[in-house]
């Protein structure tokens, strides 16, 4: 399967303690969008139930980023460190892409732009022993839409950290996935009767206007 031409990962921010550092601009209508361990080589237990699903998810949420950096709205991707923090996000790249099959074109589908963000994660939740939190209080999110893998696992851990910290959050429910779509119905049902975290599909999620007021889903 070809793979498109790989753009050049973000750097890494040295970041000062006011955390200026770690971003240059402001998030439009205090929006976010977070992108959860879609870049992989996909060689962990159940990852053939998941990688079709992944597959699937990848043109999506690459359509809803397409969105999102038009409308200003920061990007920002967090992955599991598979490097026992001697790598890099660029170094997980590069092994996702050379690892080849459909991790690689989800990795190609997804790839991120010079000014995207991105933090590695030693757990489950994308907030815990990173600097997410600081990140996203530095470009003032207030709105998140979390997407990516899997949903009631990662995502859901990081939907809920999340709303702890005061965030609102949106989970697009075609942008999200895991290994049976019981499992992902049972996810949707729960954020949205028990989390009261709306689901709205990526294409039909509202973004902030020009004048960078916020749009309700």
């Amino acid at each position: 399967m070809a793979v498109k031409k790989r753009r050049t990962p973000p750097k890494a921010s040295s970041g000062k303690q006011d955390g200026r550092g770690l971003a240059t601009e402001a998030a439009n209508g205090a929006t976010g969008l977070l992108i959860v361990d879609m870049i992989s080589c996909w060689d962990f237990p159940d990852a053939d139930k998941l990688l079709p699903v992944a597959t699937a998810l990848s043109k999506r949420i690459s359509a809803l980023k397409r969105r999102c950096r038009r409308a200003g709205v920061p990007v920002i991707y967090a992955n599991d460190n598979r490097g026992r923090w001697r790598s890099d996000f660029g170094a997980l790249i590069e092994l996702s892409v050379a690892c080849g099959g459909a991790g690689a074109a989800i990795t190609s589908e997804l790839m991120p732009d010079h000014d995207d963000y991105f933090v590695l994660k030693p757990q489950q939740s994308s907030f815990v022993a990173t600097p997410l939190e600081q990140l996203l209080a530095v470009l003032g999110v207030r709105r998140l839409l979390v997407t990516g893998v899997a949903s009631d696992q990662c995502v859901l851990s990081t939907a809920t950290d999340a709303l702890m910290r005061g965030l609102e959050v949106v989970l697009p429910r075609d942008c999200t996935g895991t290994q049976t779509e019981r499992r992902h119905a049972m996810l949707l049902e729960q954020c949205e009767v028990v989390f009261g975290v709306a689901t709205t599909p990526g294409s039909r999620i509202r973004l902030p206007d020009s004048s960078g007021n916020e749009r309700r889903d």
